[in-house]
């Protein structure tokens, strides 16, 4: 068992144990429900890279699961099968986490599968050259998803010349040029114990758990050292990308606020008043009195370091100009008049029924308790959560708006049929 010195009690159900030098496990407790979710999260992810490797964090986390010193690609999905789990990963632009969900009396089991992943991948030289053809139809689904591609060009523009503005997939030319030797120089640099959490939710055994992981991670190194910042000066632009669509795709985005700044749910809840539900502002103009678009909708995404929000449209070909002109109209209209009394009780309603409603499903509690400690180094209660929501303010509403209600800070993306002028209609 873990010495008590390492154990820090975040409330009655969370604590942070930290095992084999610098390993920290989050495990939050939850005894009503019958299963638990297992995760690891390494603090490595396309921030991390550089050109030649572009997309480097994501090919590893694929070859996590194409076998190891003694499971075959098939074992590990067998093994995971045989106690009726779920298996999967995931890369980002600052993390990747692999993780599996059981039933409490198996999740032992399935962290085990993990485990053998991480510790004893082959990288097999063979495999490798069928993966990559696997990630290039990924590369060219996403080509063929307008939606999805309108945003990775917007996340483009924002962070230009920035780290997180390479894409998470990488190039066909890095992805080309990673050999196996590329790979495990990679994850031998990047995965080391001060860049690995543990995050466990829902029912299982504190002690029989940090029994099981301790030694489990002896052969990472201790520190990968302090990286140093590339911020580049925002300046912002526009990219118009043509094919043959059916519909057009707008993106509007501007820069904001980090995961860990005071106004998070402050700007969190005037996304939502603008563009966050069927009732939010642009829905109701937008979609539902001037018929411009099917979808639209705004949202905010925050890093460590900064975020971005963005407007997303779908647009029929003709009607891209005042589709932008009403979004322009709506933003001037939030700048001049503020929102309701009404309005924010009505998003601070929304955003506490989606908490609530993720904190019954204790994959999204071990996402969240995971992500958090991974690029923030702490944890927020529910209670803190709820609170933060609570205590946004008309005030607090006024003093940001700005943020997101300058158009001359916003860049544009768009997949559309034909060319157009962006700059002429954003500025119109």
């Amino acid at each position: 068992m873990c010495n008590k010195s390492k154990i820090k009690n975040i409330n009655n159900n969370i604590k942070i144990v930290t095992i084999d030098s610098n390993i920290r496990v989050i495990m939050e407790k939850i005894d009503y429900v019958k299963s638990a979710s297992f995760g690891i999260w390494v603090k490595a992810g396309s921030v991390d890279e550089e050109k030649f490797n572009s997309g480097v964090s994501h090919f590893i986390e694929h070859m996590m699961f194409k076998g190891t010193e003694t499971r075959s690609a098939k074992d590990i999905a067998t093994d995971i099968d045989k106690i009726g789990g779920q298996i999967n990963a995931f890369t980002g632009k600052e993390a990747t986490c692999y993780y599996v969900k059981t039933v409490k009396d198996n999740i032992l089991k399935g962290a085990e599968v993990i485990l053998d992943m991480l510790n004893n991948s082959v990288f097999d030289a063979k495999e490798m050259t069928k993966e990559r053809m696997v990630i290039l139809e990924e590369m060219k689904m996403t080509e063929d998803q307008p939606d999805d591609l309108v945003h990775e060009k917007s996340m483009e523009l924002i962070f230009k010349g920035e780290p997180l503005g390479r894409s998470i997939i990488g190039t066909t030319t890095s992805l080309k040029n990673t050999s196996r030797k590329v790979l495990v120089d990679y994850r031998d640099k990047e995965y080391t114990k001060d860049s690995i959490v543990v995050s466990v939710a829902g029912s299982f055994d504190e002690d029989e758990l940090i029994d099981f992981l301790s030694g489990k991670f002896k052969n990472f190194k201790d520190s990968k050292g302090a990286k140093k910042n590339s911020d580049s000066i925002y300046i912002p632009g526009g990219k118009v990308i043509t094919k043959e669509i059916q519909q057009s795709h707008i993106c509007l985005a501007a820069k904001t606020i980090a995961l860990d700044h005071k106004d998070y749910y402050v700007l969190s809840i005037l996304s939502s008043v603008l563009g966050g539900s069927m009732s939010s502002r642009l829905f109701q103009n937008i979609r539902e009195q001037k018929g411009l678009a099917y979808s639209v909708f705004s949202m905010t995404s925050s890093f460590s370091s900064t975020g971005y929000f963005s407007i997303y449209a779908g647009v029929s070909h003709d009607k891209i100009e005042k589709a932008i002109q009403g979004i322009q109209e709506e933003l001037n209209i939030l700048d001049r008049e503020g929102i309701s009394f009404e309005e924010l009780n009505m998003a601070k309603e929304q955003m506490k029924s989606s908490f609530v409603f993720g904190q019954e499903n204790v994959a999204s509690i071990m996402f969240r308790n995971g992500k958090n400690l991974t690029l923030l180094n702490k944890i927020q209660t529910a209670d803190e959560i709820m609170e933060a929501i609570d205590k946004v303010s008309l005030e607090d509403i006024d003093r940001i708006k700005n943020m997101i209600c300058d158009t001359s800070k916003y860049s544009i993306a768009a997949v559309t049929d034909k060319r157009f002028d962006w700059r002429k209609v954003w500025s119109s």
